[in-house]
C-alpha cells in the first residue's frame, strides 16, 4: 500500500491518507478493505515519513493481521515502490501496488487481478473515459485520440515480483526516467512485456483534490456496508454470551424485534420505553437511570440500541407547537441525551451505539419536513460521534432501513400491501450484524431485495426467550 503523499493539494498540514472520512482515517478503510480479501496474504505498507506511528496504532486498535510491516516511504511514488521491493525480498510472489487514498476497492478488482496473474506479468487496472480527451500544445489543440481506446488509469497494478523488480533496475539506470505509476515502467523497459488490463469502477477513485474528500464522504454516507451474516446461530450465540444490550424503544417493532433476537442468542437484554417501563428518551435523568439499572445488574454494557422515534405525517404549518416539540426531542434531542449517557458504560467495553435513520434523510419530503431533518442530523451525529469516540474504541453506526410494516407506521400511514414493505425481523437481524462488526460512522442500508436480509432469524431462534434483569 503507498502512502507517501503528504496531501498538500488537498491543503492538509496531515497526509490527506489520514484524514478522517465516515469516522475512520481514509487509509484504515483501505487497509480494512484489504484486510478482508481472502485473495491477500499479506499487506505492507509506505507511509510518509513522521506518520508511522499513526499507522502502526490504525493497525493495533483495528487489529488488521494482514499488515506485516509499517515502512518509511520515499520522497516520490517511485521510490515508494523501490522500497516495498526491496522489503519484499528475493522470493518471487505476487505483489499489488495500491494508493492508500482508494479506499473504494471492490474485491472484485483484486479477484481479477490476482486471476490475470496467472497468465500475465503485469497487470493494470483501468475505466473507459466518459470525457473526450484532448492533447494540448500551447494552449491549441493537437490531437484529438479515439475515445475507444482510451482508459482511465487506478490502481491496484500487480506484477510478478520479479518482473516489476527487473523493470524497475532498469529504469533506475536511465538518467531520464520518470514515471508516476508502475505499468508504466514495464511497458518502456520492458517492452516485450505484456499488460493485460482489468476493467475497475468509477466508485475506486483517488482522493486527490478538496472536492474528492467531500465526494468520498458522501460515497460513504450513501454506501451500503451490510456486514456478513456470521452463519449459523451457534455463532451469534459465542458472539453474544456474556454481553449486555441496552434497547431504548423496545415495547414494539424493530427494537422488540432485536430484544427478542439478542435474548435468544444469550444476550443479557434490558429494554426501557415510555410503554413498558415509563422511560422517556429525551429525559437525561431517565436515561441515566436506565443505564445504571442494566450494568448494575448486569456489570456491563456492550450495546445500546436507540429505536426510539415519533412519525407525524403533515405541512409544516399545520403542525402544532407541542407535536414539533415532541418530534425534536424524541428525533435528535433524544440520541444526542442518549450518546451522552452511554459513553462512559461503551467506553468501559468498547462497545456499540446504534441509531436509525430513515431513506428520507438524503432529500426532505413533503409533509416529513420534521422526520427527515431529524433523521438527516441523527446521520451526520453518527459520524460526529464516531469520529470523536474512535480513540475511545467505541463504535457508532446508523441502520436505513427500506419502508417497515412496524406499529408506528402502521399508525402514521394504515395499512399497506405487505409485499411493499420490509419486516421488522429482517431490519433486526442486520442490525446484530452490524453490532457485531467492526463497522463504524456507516450508515448501513436495509433493503427487501438485498441477499441474506432474514424475514425471520436462522435455526432455533425464531421464539422469544427471557434473560436475566431484564425489566
Amino acid at each position: 500500500m503507498l502512502a507517501g503523499g503528504t496531501g498538500s493539494r488537498v491543503g492538509l498540514e496531515i497526509p490527506k491518507q489520514l484524514l478522517k472520512v465516515a469516522g475512520r482515517p481514509i487509509i484504515e478503510h483501505t487497509i480494512a478493505a484489504l484486510d478482508s480479501f481472502q485473495e491477500i496474504d499479506e499487506i505492507v505498507v509506505l507511509m510518509a515519513s513522521g506518520f508511522l506511528e499513526d499507522v502502526e496504532r490504525i493497525v493495533r486498535n483495528g487489529r488488521y493481521d494482514k499488515v506485516s510491516r509499517v515502512l518509511e516511504g520515499g520522497a516520490s511514488r517511485t521510490e515508494s515502490t523501490c522500497r516495498a521491493i526491496d522489503a519484499l525480498g528475493d522470493e518471487d510472489c505476487n505483489v499489488l501496488f495500491h494508493d492508500a487514498v482508494r479506499p473504494f476497492l471492490d474485491r472484485r478488482i483484486v479477484a481479477d487481478c490476482v486471476a490475470a496473474l496467472r497468465r500475465y506479468d503485469a497487470v493494470d487496472v483501468a475505466i473507459p473515459s466518459a470525457d473526450t480527451i484532448i492533447e494540448v500544445a500551447d494552449d491549441l489543440i493537437m490531437d484529438v485520440p479515439s475515445r475507444a481506446r482510451l482508459r482511465r488509469g487506478q490502481t491496484p497494478q500487480a506484477f510478478r515480483l520479479a518482473t516489476i523488480r527487473k523493470a524497475y533496475e532498469r529504469a533506475m539506470a536511465d538518467p531520464d526516467f520518470t514515471s508516476t505509476d508502475d505499468c508504466t515502467v514495464v511497458l518502456r523497459y520492458l517492452p516485450g512485456v505484456p499488460i493485460h488490463v482489468v476493467t475497475g469502477t468509477e466508485e475506486n477513485m483517488k482522493v486527490t483534490h478538496p472536492l474528492d474528500v467531500f465526494i468520498a464522504d458522501k460515497l460513504f454516507q450513501l454506501a451500503s456496508h451490510v456486514p456478513e451474516h456470521l452463519g449459523s446461530p451457534d455463532e451469534y450465540r459465542r458472539r453474544l454470551a456474556g454481553r449486555t444490550l441496552v434497547v431504548l424503544g423496545g415495547s414494539y417493532g424493530i427494537g422488540a424485534d432485536i430484544a427478542r433476537l439478542a435474548r435468544g442468542f444469550g444476550a443479557d437484554v434490558f429494554s426501557f420505553s415510555r410503554s413498558e417501563t415509563g422511560t422517556h428518551v429525551e429525559d437525561m435523568s431517565q436515561l441515566r437511570a436506565a443505564l445504571q439499572q442494566a450494568h448494575e445488574q448486569s456489570g456491563r454494557i456492550d450495546y445500546v440500541v436507540n429505536t426510539a422515534g415519533v412519525l407525524r405525517v403533515g405541512a409544516l404549518t399545520d403542525v402544532d407547537d407541542a407535536t414539533i416539540d415532541e418530534m425534536v426531542k424524541v428525533n435528535y434531542l433524544a440520541p444526542i441525551a442518549i450518546a451522552r449517557a452511554a459513553r462512559p458504560y461503551l467506553a468501559e467495553t468498547k462497545g456499540h451505539l446504534l441509531y436509525y435513520t430513515s431513506s428520507s434523510y438524503t432529500r426532505g419530503r413533503g409533509g416529513y419536513s420534521l422526520y427527515s431533518s431529524s433523521k438527516a442530523a441523527v446521520v451526520n451525529l453518527t459520524q460526529a460521534l464516531a469520529d470523536e469516540w474512535a480513540d475511545l474504541g467505541i463504535r457508532v453506526n446508523c441502520v436505513n432501513p427500506e419502508r417497515t410494516r412496524t406499529p408506528m407506521r402502521v399508525r402514521a400511514f394504515g395499512e399497506e400491501p405487505p409485499e411493499t414493505l420490509l419486516a421488522s425481523t429482517a431490519v433486526a437481524f442486520t442490525s446484530i450484524d452490524v453490532l457485531l462488526s467492526d463497522l463504524t460512522g456507516q450508515v448501513v442500508d436495509v433493503r427487501r431485495d438485498k441477499p441474506g436480509n432474514h424475514a425471520e432469524p436462522p435455526g432455533d431462534l425464531g421464539a422469544p426467550a427471557t434473560a436475566k434483569g431484564t425489566p
